[in-house]
C-alpha cells in the first residue's frame, strides 16, 4: 500500500492487489474516490462507478465487487485486504446515503441482521443508523434501504429484535444488535413521537380551530410531507379541510383545483402539505414584501375513468404531471407519497428517462431509484407533463390526457 498527497492535504491511499476482472488482470494499483474506484495495471485502467456496483463481498482476504459490467476480484493484498474492503464499503455507502438524501450524523449507529419483507424478502447483515426522520440500513449491496418513520404504522419489539411496519404493507426487522437493541428501539419510538408532535403542530398552524384529538387523528392520515383524500379529512375535521382549500385558493394552483373539482369527485382528490424550506436568499429582503407561505401544497386528482391521475404542485404550477393508475387509486396515491418523500420532493427524478438517469450528474438519483420500490413504480407509470400555457388550453389538454394519456 502506498500513500500519496501534498503537504497539508489528506493523503490518498493506493493499494496493490492481484486482479481478475473483465477489463484488467494481474497486478493493479487500487484507489478509491467519492463516486468510483479505479484498478490500474501497466497498460490498462478500469474505473468502476458505484452506481454500477450491486454488491461488495469479502471472504478469505479476497474482495469481490459484483457490478453490471462483471465481477472484479482482488486478492494477494496481505494485511491491507481488510482495510481496502472496509474503505471501499465506506465510500460506497456514503454515496448511498447521499442518494437517500440523508445528511448529518446519526442519532444511533449499530450493526446487526436485517430482514425486509417487501415484494420479495431480503436478509443479511448491515450497519443500521437512526436519523431524525428515518432508519437507514446500508449493507454494501442493492439491499440498502431508507425506512421513513412518518409512514410507520406499527412497531413490534422483541427481546433481541425490532420490526417496523409501514402503511403500505412492508415490514423491516432488525435483530442481533447486541447491547444497542434497547437504545435503538427507544430512539425509534422517540423519533416517531417527535414527528407526530411536529405534524400536529403544523396541522394546528394551518387550522387554529383544530382540537388536540382532531390533530392527533389527522396526523395519522396526513403526516407532514404526505397527501390524503380531502373527503376523508373533511370527515375527521371539516374546519381543516376548509382551511386547506382556502390556502390552495391563494396559490397558483387555484384554477387547477377548481377544474379538478369539476371533472372528478371532489372528495377523491388527495391534498398534501409540507413545510416551505426555501433558502434564506430566496426570502424577501424588503419588509413591505409578502413573506413566503410557511407551507407548500399539492394535489392528486384521479381521472373520471379511473385510469389516470394528475398531480399539481401549488408552489410551481408550471406543469401538471400525468400518471397511469395501476390498481386502486388509493394504493397508487400512497406509493406516490412514499416516492416523493424518499426523494425529498426532487420531482425531476420521476420524469427523467432511463437513459437520462444513467448520466453522471444523476448518479445519486439512479442509486435512489434502484433501492426504492415506490420510486420505481411511480417512474414506470409516469406519462408526461401538461404545460400551463393558457387556462383554456390546459383544461383541454387535461381532458385529452385523462381519456387517452396524451401529453405534450
Amino acid at each position: 500500500m502506498d500513500q500519496k498527497g501534498g503537504s497539508g492535504k489528506e493523503k490518498k491511499v493506493e493499494y496493490t492487489a492481484q486482479a481478475v476482472s473483465p477489463i484488467v488482470d494481474g497486478e493493479v494499483k487500487l484507489s478509491i474516490g467519492e463516486r468510483s474506484f479505479t484498478a490500474a495495471a501497466v497498460f490498462d485502467t478500469a474505473e468502476v462507478f458505484f452506481t454500477d456496483i450491486n454488491a461488495i463481498e469479502y471472504s478469505d482476504h479476497v474482495t469481490t465487487v459484483r457490478a453490471d459490467s462483471g465481477d472484479y476480484v482482488f486478492s494477494r493484498m496481505g494485511q491491507w485486504a481488510q482495510m481496502f474492503h472496509d474503505e471501499l464499503c465506506k465510500a460506497y455507502n456514503k454515496m448511498v446515503l447521499r442518494a437517500f438524501f440523508v445528511s448529518g450524523k446519526p442519532i444511533i449507529a449499530a450493526k446487526g441482521d436485517y430482514r425486509f419483507v417487501e415484494d420479495d424478502t431480503l436478509s443479511g447483515k448491515a450497519p443500521v443508523e437512526i436519523y431524525n426522520n428515518c432508519v437507514v440500513a446500508t449493507p454494501p449491496n442493492s439491499d440498502a434501504r431508507r425506512i421513513p418513520l412518518c409512514f410507520t404504522t406499527g412497531m413490534d419489539k422483541g427481546t433481541h429484535e425490532l420490526t417496523l411496519k409501514l402503511n403500505s404493507g412492508e415490514a423491516y426487522t432488525f435483530s442481533k444488535l447486541g447491547y444497542d437493541t434497547s437504545s435503538f428501539s427507544e430512539a425509534v419510538e422517540s423519533n416517531i413521537r417527535e414527528l407526530r408532535n411536529k405534524a400536529q403542530a403544523a396541522l394546528k398552524d394551518i387550522d387554529h380551530l383544530l382540537t388536540t384529538a382532531q390533530a392527533s387523528q389527522l396526523a395519522k392520515l396526513i403526516p407532514e410531507g404526505a397527501a390524503a383524500p380531502i373527503g376523508q379529512l373533511a370527515v375527521t375535521a371539516p374546519s381543516f379541510a376548509a382551511a386547506v382549500e382556502a390556502k390552495i385558493s391563494t396559490t397558483r394552483a387555484a384554477d387547477s383545483y377548481k377544474v379538478f373539482k369539476q371533472m372528478c369527485d371532489p372528495a377523491q382528490i388527495w391534498v398534501g402539505f409540507r413545510k416551505n424550506d426555501a433558502p434564506e436568499n430566496e426570502k424577501p429582503k424588503n419588509p413591505d414584501e409578502e413573506p413566503p407561505e410557511p407551507y407548500l401544497f399539492w394535489m392528486i386528482a384521479p381521472s373520471p375513468c379511473g385510469k389516470y391521475a394528475a398531480v399539481e404542485f401549488a408552489e410551481a404550477n408550471t406543469a401538471t404531471f400525468i400518471y397511469r393508475i395501476s390498481g386502486k387509486f388509493s394504493d397508487w396515491a400512497m406509493q406516490l407519497n412514499r416516492a416523493l418523500e424518499a426523494i425529498s420532493f426532487k420531482r425531476e427524478v420521476i420524469r427523467l428517462t432511463d437513459d437520462e438517469l444513467l448520466r453522471p450528474e444523476y448518479a445519486e438519483y439512479y442509486m435512489a431509484a434502484k433501492r426504492t420500490a415506490s420510486l420505481q413504480f411511480i417512474r414506470k407509470n409516469f406519462v408526461g407533463r401538461l404545460i400551463h400555457s393558457s387556462p383554456e388550453a390546459w383544461e383541454r389538454k387535461l381532458k385529452e390526457a385523462w381519456t387517452g394519456g396524451k401529453t405534450e
